[in-house]
């Protein structure tokens, strides 16, 4: 019998090695300060009524993307929302296909279920975008689950909802749900898409309120699933914890009135870390290439000659600076660069890696 797998190594890695002076390591925006929030300690309780959910947050949650709080369930992150997600609808040996390159957790989580776990690919010289018909190539009869990131994680490209129903009709042909992890869509800042669970009754979907709101302390996370997939998942995260932290969820629920607020916080510095990154890429041409998209808050350049472990370890010991080492994402070639934190962090580590580059 193979082991469990127990463990993600990029988790690791980034518990215990990602931190530096000039950290590009990041996923997501920095941190919005409680102090910003409307909110006193007279309207915190240890306890309340959320055994199944906290009814404001479910009702907040369901309002933001106009469903019905039947088809809301609370999870403590967007990690645990997609492992809650896909281990109510798979078996152990149960067909998983996984989009490649992508965020190592999915990947560590499907492992973990004992999934068979099968690949589409997402392909570099298409701008990662997604297509169709490699879904269609890999999709068999033993599909039960298509997982996709939305924003792509770790390039930021934006999947249309033309592509995502296509998807639809291919998972549906074979009876399969697809999973669509939206934790960074919200970095779509004009026009901002509308959730795919829109799109049809085999759609789950997957959020937080994490990278592009700076509230990753709360752990507020959701899935969105039609009702009888949702009460199946609600059951089995009774498995894991009785009740969610009160307090968090009652921070989570005004964090949902002041979200526009807060989102607008950090866009100002994700869109000027923007600015600074093209014109990095464009001064570092000849070492770099990388797939650009206007949304998201990370990026994932290619280093055209030489080894990516090298570069990073010059980088962080000469330069006190990180990235996101490809390998995560299973390419080993490439980095991940994290926007929105802090601007003038963010410009003195790419002229820091400009020089590591360089050098």
């Amino acid at each position: 019998m193979t082991p469990l797998h127990r463990h993600s190594d990029y988790m690791q890695w980034a518990k215990l090695h990602s931190k530096s002076r000039f950290n590009l390591a990041t996923s997501g925006v920095g941190a919005y300060p409680l102090r910003e929030l409307p909110v006193t300690i007279d309207q915190l309780e240890i306890n309340g009524d959320n055994s199944y959910g906290f009814a404001p947050l479910r009702h907040a949650i369901a309002t933001q993307y106009a469903v019905d709080p039947t088809c809301v369930v609370e999870a403590a992150g967007t990690s645990m929302a997609n492992y809650l997600a896909m281990a109510a609808l798979i078996d152990p040996g149960d067909e998983v296909l996984i989009e490649s390159p992508t965020y190592e957790l999915i990947v560590s989580a499907a492992r973990y279920l004992q999934a068979k776990i099968v690949r589409f690919a997402r392909r570099e010289e298409n701008g990662f975008a997604v297509d169709p018909e490699e879904i269609r190539k890999a999709i068999t009869a033993r599909t039960k689950v298509v997982f996709l990131t939305n924003l792509h994680n770790p390039s930021s490209v934006l999947t249309p909802d033309s592509i995502l129903r296509r998807v639809g009709d291919i998972a549906a042909s074979v009876g399969a749900k697809v999973i669509v992890d939206e934790v960074y869509l919200d970095a779509v800042y004009d026009n901002t898409p509308r959730t795919s669970f829109h799109l049809g009754n085999n759609f789950v979907v997957t959020n937080s309120l994490t990278k592009v709101y700076g509230l990753s302390g709360l752990r507020c996370g959701w899935i969105l699933a039609q009702p009888d997939l949702a009460r199946a998942m609600y059951a089995l995260n009774d498995l894991f914890a009785a009740t969610p932290v009160h307090p968090t969820e009652i921070l989570s629920v005004i964090a949902f009135q002041n979200l526009d607020k807060i989102r607008e916080r950090a866009r100002k510095i994700v869109e000027a870390d923007r600015a600074d990154l093209t014109s990095f890429l464009d001064a570092n041409s000849a070492h770099l290439t990388a797939v650009r998209s206007p949304y998201g808050t990370t990026c994932f350049p290619k280093l055209l000659h030489g080894d990516v472990v090298d570069l990073l370890q010059r980088l962080r010991t000469k330069f006190e600076t990180t990235v996101v080492p490809g390998q995560f994402f299973e390419m080993s070639d490439h980095f991940r660069i994290g926007m929105g934190v802090n601007h003038e962090m963010f410009t003195e580590g790419l002229q820091r890696l400009t020089q590591a580059l360089q050098s």
